[in-house]
């Protein structure tokens, strides 16, 4: 087949799939001179609730991995880069009637193509807020969670998930909404979606990595081929985030067993070109590559002292 021919028959372009993100960060990691490959969650089949009520009855929480705003842990703003000083290490939560500033500049999420700088493409809670006013849901559950990015599975599983099922259960949550930035914060609310649901919560979780998702084998996921950090809906378009949340919402409601995944209509640009770019070792120079493992050891050293403060 040719290039015209493809046009004729109107096929899209090879490279226009969701990127691998398992095998573009195991082959930059390797890249940057770390030699042991990291191992992703791994599961052929997932738990299963089905709602117990309709949505215009039920309670419906949001789990977020986006960390609350601090002026004194460093540049948490727009483009800001990694930042492992803005990390946070065990559950919190927050009063959802209040406004929240939680920003992602901890997380590696797509630096080139997007800027972090509309909360709207990673916190619904506004967007929830709204459905419950117009009865699509019967309420937003009182508190949202906080779930941290361990690369630690183990600890995901024993102590986090457990923590946010706790919380939800006193908060007599039915149902959650579960939103990720980065590749392992896909797979961290991937277990969470996983235990909230073994557990009788029913679950969605609103992502950009297909592969880490399907992976770890969620009940319900909701596909936005978008760059990191846009799980829920483009930046600067509220009518995108609209029908982000509500496609999801409706997959909640409707998904006829485990492991439904649902890919959005929406594109995030008619060019496909965007999902080179990602970590991808053949655009970046030895220098670069040199220059990126410096950086990311700077920051690991950072996380470290937090992470043994807060244990």
């Amino acid at each position: 087949m040719t290039a015209a021919s493809d046009d004729l028959l109107g096929f899209a372009p090879d490279d226009d799939t969701p990127i691998p993100y398992m095998a573009r960060t195991r082959e930059y990691y390797a890249a940057i001179g770390y030699t042991t490959p990291y191992r992703w969650a791994h599961y052929t089949d997932a738990p299963f609730q089905p709602l117990r009520k309709p949505l215009s009855q039920s309670r419906v929480a949001l789990v977020t991995t986006a960390a609350p705003f601090d002026a004194a842990k460093g540049d948490q703003g727009p483009g800001a880069k990694y930042n492992g000083g803005a990390k946070f290490y065990t559950v919190y939560d927050g009063d959802t009637s209040k406004p929240h500033d939680v920003r992602i500049s901890h997380i590696a999420y797509d630096r080139v193509h997007t800027t972090a700088d509309d909360s709207g493409t990673w916190f619904p809670l506004p967007q929830m807020l709204r459905l419950a006013r117009e009865g699509k849901i019967r309420e937003v559950a009182p508190r949202f969670f906080g779930a941290p990015t361990n690369r630690s599975q183990r600890v995901t599983i024993e102590t986090d998930a457990p923590e946010i099922l706790a919380r939800c259960r006193a908060d007599g949550v039915d149902a959650a909404v579960l939103v990720p930035n980065c590749p392992v914060c896909h797979q961290t609310i991937s277990l969470v979606a996983r235990h909230l649901e073994a557990n009788g919560i029913s679950t969605v979780v609103m992502g950009c990595a297909k592969d880490i998702v399907e992976h770890a084998a969620v009940p319900r996921f909701l596909f936005s081929d978008f760059p990191l950090g846009n799980s829920a809906g483009k930046p600067q378009d509220p009518v995108s985030q609209a029908r982000t949340i509500e496609l999801a919402l409706r997959v909640l409601e409707t998904a006829p067993g485990p492991q439904t995944t649902v890919q959005s209509p929406l594109r995030w640009r008619a060019d496909a070109a965007w999902k080179r770019d990602y970590n991808n070792i053949a655009l970046l120079s030895a220098e670069e590559l040199a220059r990126r493992r410096r950086e990311f050891d700077a920051q690991k050293e950072i996380a470290r002292g937090l992470r043994d403060t807060a244990a």
